[in-house]
């Protein structure tokens, strides 16, 4: 009876070793993977070569557009020199860019991470957690231009709800949306307000998928809260920390609704953004194409040039410094062999 069993079951690895040999399953992921390629070929990167290529041509014209009559520029660069240095505005986009994104990011990124190295210390168990991630969270699921218009109605002038309370408490109203920095700063809380929740839950997965015998061996030798985070938890985050600096640098050089919906761009273009910037060049009875599409290489370029920053910034050295190594001892292992 064993030796019939064990025929049996050879005869059946044998039987399904041919039923599935000539099976090719290679052939139908690429098969179902076609409805996509063909999608992204023409909705995603048909627009963007067409893009890059408009910034440097001469299209800026609605003659232009709708005979799609242009031609490439005899100096090619030609619509990126003139953002870049004679056009005062699209410098100022950059400026405004740049420091709502830094202001906003620096005060996200330092709370998330308080919040998530008190959220999962274990002796801050207390009920209710859940309740505070949801609500610390809420603030991204409301969509961005439905922020824009409350905070604007709140800050209306002379009559919103802000200045208001202000009168009732006896101060002068203040025209928020008429102040530079105070419209600036406003914006800047909002985008904080929005995702500072987004970047707790990331930075709680990344903590809680981090090895628990490590902050039971630094208890064991004595080191407090303070100390398990600096030496422990922070290091231990840096793919977290990069995958954060990477979406956020996107997202926020590429800020339009909030700065468009809340102020217009205003006061003085002072919280006009470079996606501001780049709709402006193409709306109503203006068809620079040109410029916008210049515009949005700059912009690619900025973040391509901050992510590689950010990589080279927080990329493990010594992981790279013991490949290095690695790379080096299989050549010399080649030469060597190859002289025997």
């Amino acid at each position: 009876m064993v030796v019939l069993s064990q025929i049996i079951k050879k005869g059946m690895v044998i039987i399904m070793g041919k039923r599935h040999k000539g099976v090719s399953y290679a052939k139908w992921g690429y098969i179902f993977s076609i409805p996509f390629v063909v999608a992204f070929l023409i909705f995603t990167l048909y627009p963007l070569a067409y893009t890059a290529l408009l910034g440097f041509t001469d299209f800026d014209n609605v003659g232009a557009f709708i005979n799609n009559e242009f031609r490439i520029l005899d100096n090619p660069f030609e619509n990126f020199q003139h953002l870049l240095f004679d056009n005062q505005l699209f410098r100022l986009s950059m400026f405004n860019t740049f420091i709502i994104w830094v202001l906003n990011f620096i005060p996200q990124i330092i709370l998330a991470l308080a919040l998530a190295a008190w959220f999962t210390r274990r002796r801050n168990k207390f009920r209710g957690q859940a309740t505070f991630k949801m609500l610390f969270y809420m603030p991204n699921i409301i969509t961005a231009a439905s922020l824009a218009i409350l905070f604007s109605a709140l800050f209306m002038h002379p009559i919103g709800p802000i200045n208001s309370l202000l009168t009732n408490l006896g101060f002068d109203w203040i025209n928020f949306t008429d102040r530079p920095w105070a419209s600036r700063l406003i914006i800047v809380f909002i985008q904080f307000w929005m995702w500072y929740g987004y970047t707790m839950l990331i930075m709680i997965a990344g903590i809680m998928g981090l090895n628990p015998e490590m902050y039971e061996s630094s208890e064991i030798d004595g080191a407090n809260g303070v100390q398990q985070f600096f030496r422990i938890t922070l290091p231990n985050l840096k793919s977290i920390l990069l995958f954060m600096l990477v979406t956020s640098t996107v997202g926020g050089l590429g800020m339009f609704d909030i700065p468009l919906l809340f102020n217009e761009g205003g006061p003085v273009n002072t919280t006009t953004t470079m996606a501001v910037f780049i709709s402006r060049q193409i709306q109503g009875n203006v068809w620079r194409y040109n410029l916008a599409s210049a515009a949005s290489l700059i912009m690619f370029a900025m973040v391509a040039v901050l992510s590689v920053g950010m990589f080279q910034m927080l990329k493990d050295k010594d992981a790279v410094r013991l490949r290095k190594e690695e790379k080096a001892l299989r050549r010399s292992m080649k030469k060597t062999g190859g002289a025997k």
